[in-house]
């Protein structure tokens, strides 16, 4: 890695851990197995495989057996049916009027939100003369996305309206799997059980990555984890089950002397205390480390923490490194921004977001290097 040309111009490097993302699918999908039943697992990797590189990604969990993937927009379905040819891939945001054929051309299956879209979905079925597959997307209280009670009544009562199409699944989305006591968990549960028991012969899919983890009442047929394919902690009150995938190294470019009293960065908003040693980092906002992070966020280096003192510029972040010994600091340091010492979760609570802003952040800019990229024996 060191020789390579694009890591040693590079002013931070992301680094995937291709077998973790594997080793987290095989143990979501057994998770939805332990009750017996044949349940698959599929994978979300909408947003770029949230940051790690979907196409990647993909290749990997298809050389394990994942043979369902889900995104959010079409474009994104159809840069991933290049790279898997033989695959479902269904387009989470549906039917945008007038994006019919694109998505029949590329073998796309779009979940539908509601009659209108059944049926100019329908309509194409009819256009080509051939059966199309399609995904029904019931709104059990989410209140985004999906067909509503009423419609669901509508299309109980008069199934030919999916005359020409093939029922591939049924699903929905929890509002808050990731806190297993809220009670909307199991009025979800209710409503979805009843929906599928009112359209019988198609696989249903309820639980997302929190949602596995609240039991096998929630399993169904297909499991469609996302986050916790990258690490991010599905059981928020609970140790991580899951192995950790992203790490981002940012380098010094440069190690510099401050007086007591200085200040660092724009708007002078740190005041260094004693005379002080900063090291400037090639990271910033435009490669989404994000700038609330300012006066927040913490670096290691060999294990040794080392505070994010002012703001997150648009390239730079600058550290305090007064307590390293300088021969631990020259140009070139790498400094663990995202890794064992720093996960995503723990990286989302200094931010004051969430784990997920925080991959689906990460920028174009940093050299990816992909571990570990085999398949299992």
């Amino acid at each position: 890695m060191i020789q390579d040309p694009a890591y040693l111009r590079a002013g931070a490097v992301l680094t995937v851990d291709l077998d973790a993302i594997a080793a987290n699918w095989h143990g979501l999908r057994e998770a939805g197995r332990r009750d017996g039943r044949r349940t698959d697992c599929a994978a979300v990797l909408k947003a770029n495989g949230y940051g790690t590189g979907a196409i990647v990604v993909a290749q990997r969990l298809a050389t394990e057996g994942c043979r369902h993937f889900f995104v959010a927009h079409i474009d994104e379905g159809i840069a991933l049916r290049r790279a898997l040819p033989d695959a479902s891939i269904y387009v989470l945001n549906g039917l945008i009027p007038g994006s019919e054929d694109e998505l029949a051309v590329h073998g796309l299956v779009p979940a539908l939100h509601d009659l209108a879209q059944i049926s100019a979905w329908r309509a194409c079925a009819q256009r080509l003369n051939r059966a199309l597959d399609a995904v029904i997307h019931y709104d059990t209280g989410m209140h985004r996305l999906g067909m509503s009670s009423a419609e669901v009544d509508i299309l109980v009562n008069d199934r030919g309206r999916m005359r020409g199409l093939r029922l591939a699944l049924l699903m929905s989305h929890l509002v808050a799997s990731e806190e297993p006591d809220k009670p909307i968990n199991n009025d979800q549960l209710e409503r979805f059980r009843n929906f599928v028991a009112r359209m019988p012969g198609a696989p249903a899919s309820l639980a997302n990555s929190s949602g596995i983890f609240l039991g096998a009442a929630w399993h169904f047929d297909l499991l469609r984890p996302g986050a916790a394919l990258f690490g991010i902690n599905p059981t928020p009150d609970r140790n991580n089950p899951m192995r950790q995938v992203v790490g981002l190294w940012g380098k010094i470019l440069q190690t510099h002397r401050v007086d007591a009293l200085d200040t660092v960065g724009y708007g002078q908003n740190w005041r260094a205390a004693r005379t002080s040693r900063i090291a400037t980092i090639a990271v910033g906002y435009a490669d989404g480390y994000l700038r609330s992070l300012g006066n927040r966020g913490q670096g290691f280096i060999e294990g040794y923490r080392v505070p994010l003192v002012g703001r997150v510029s648009m390239d730079l972040i600058t550290i305090d490194v007064t307590d390293l010994p300088e021969s631990m600091t020259p140009p070139g340091t790498l400094v663990e921004l995202i890794g064992p010492h720093n996960t995503p979760d723990q990286l989302a609570e200094q931010a004051r977001t969430n784990a997920y802003e925080i991959l689906t952040s990460l920028g174009a800019r940093y050299h990816r290097v992909y571990l570990a990229a085999q398949p299992h024996a």
